[in-house]
């Protein structure tokens, strides 16, 4: 993945970054990233290798107590390699997390370190950027998500529902006229009880958004490559599935085209009748390219739901969790994972607004 910053920023764009940044040596074994703890920088790896690792549970206080005193560091599981070209600590930038992974050199490495501020201002004052970068991020983060994926196994998938509801992003994230857009350039279908809506491991020609009813998640327990179980499906072949999730009313399906993401290995069904808008791929395709600020909202929306994915993923394993004892009162100074902050449950009034205003339209029309 080395190219995508290439091919997703402009000379600009690079060249902001190169006069903002710093270029800093850092040698092996040193600690770019650590769980749990703020990130005040976005690190483009322009040189070596970075490791990827999430924290053992440890139930012992006393060892976790001694690791803390002696500096050490509590024992991890490698899940991903990051080489030059990759981008880490991006996602205090587009969600205000901590980090649940704990990033460091594999081997002597040269990064070019952007302080969190200056590009906080960057994304606000430049859509053009934002859209560039917000894109790039989302594509890295897809691609770091499978090889996590493949890395845990593939039973993890069941683990990986996602903190944030995704209504409660999206509408929120987007602008009215936005909505409005994908009214205009939809489809409102309506899918029967049992019908597939995305066939694994074949092209997806729309985004959908889940507009009443149930659909379901489930992936292929076939070895064979995409390809070949691709044409058994044309052919009616029978394919044993496991259902993994369901998604409810705001979900959207069908975005990996716009990610650079192969076709999903998945499949997506009806499990009741259900209402989906959907926005042809072509079409959608087409409003990126020509509507910078649209753009930048969208890839952000992605990147910030792939993001929530990976976070999951490691958290629901129960690694590196943030939590307080049950026996113990809440501390108002603390902050602790999962809770909702004022700006969250702004966020889910104005989601749940825009989702409403949503269905009126689409119901007079």
């Amino acid at each position: 993945m080395s190219e995508v910053l290439l091919k997703e920023l402009s000379n600009s764009d690079i060249d902001w970054m190169l006069k903002t940044g710093n270029r800093e040596e850092i040698d092996s074994g040193q600690v770019l990233i650590r769980q749990g703890e703020p990130v005040n920088a976005l690190y483009i790896l322009l040189d070596g290798a970075l490791t990827v690792s999430i924290s053992q549970p440890d139930n012992n206080p006393l060892g976790r107590a001694f690791a803390a005193l002696e500096g050490g560091e509590m024992s991890g599981r490698e899940i991903a390699r990051l080489s030059s070209g990759e981008i880490a600590g991006e996602i205090p930038f587009i969600e205000s997390y901590l980090p649940s992974t704990t990033v460091k050199a594999l081997k002597k490495s040269l990064i070019l370190s952007i302080p969190r501020q200056e590009l906080a201002k960057k994304l606000k004052q430049d859509l053009s950027f934002a859209a560039h970068l917000y894109r790039a991020s989302a594509i890295l983060l897809a691609d770091r998500l499978e090889k996590i994926v493949n890395q845990l196994g593939h039973s993890t998938l069941v683990l990986s529902q996602p903190r944030l509801r995704e209504i409660l992003f999206i509408f929120a994230e987007l602008h009215d006229s936005d909505i409005d857009w994908l009214i205009v350039a939809g489809d409102v279908n309506r899918i029967p009880a049992g019908t597939v809506l995305i066939p694994g491991g074949r092209p997806v020609e729309a985004l959908h958004i889940l507009l009443d009813g149930k659909l379901t998640l489930s992936a292929s327990e076939d070895d064979r490559n995409p390809l070949a179980r691709a044409f058994s499906n044309l052919e009616g072949g029978e394919t044993v599935e496991r259902e993994f999730a369901r998604l409810s009313r705001g979900d959207i399906v069908g975005e990996t085209p716009f990610v650079e993401a192969p076709p999903p290995s998945t499949s997506v069904k009806a499990l009741q009748d259900s209402l989906v808008l959907s926005i042809p791929r072509w079409r959608l395709a087409a409003k990126l390219l020509h509507d910078v600020g649209f753009a930048a909202r969208f890839y952000r929306v992605l990147a910030v739901l792939l993001a929530d994915k990976q976070r999951a993923i490691v958290s629901r394993l129960g690694y590196g969790r943030l939590s307080y004892s049950t026996d113990q009162p809440l501390d108002e100074n603390l902050e602790y994972e999962n809770e909702l902050d004022s700006d969250f449950l702004a966020q889910v009034a104005l989601a749940g607004a825009r989702f409403d205003w949503m269905l009126k339209r689409i119901s007079r029309s």
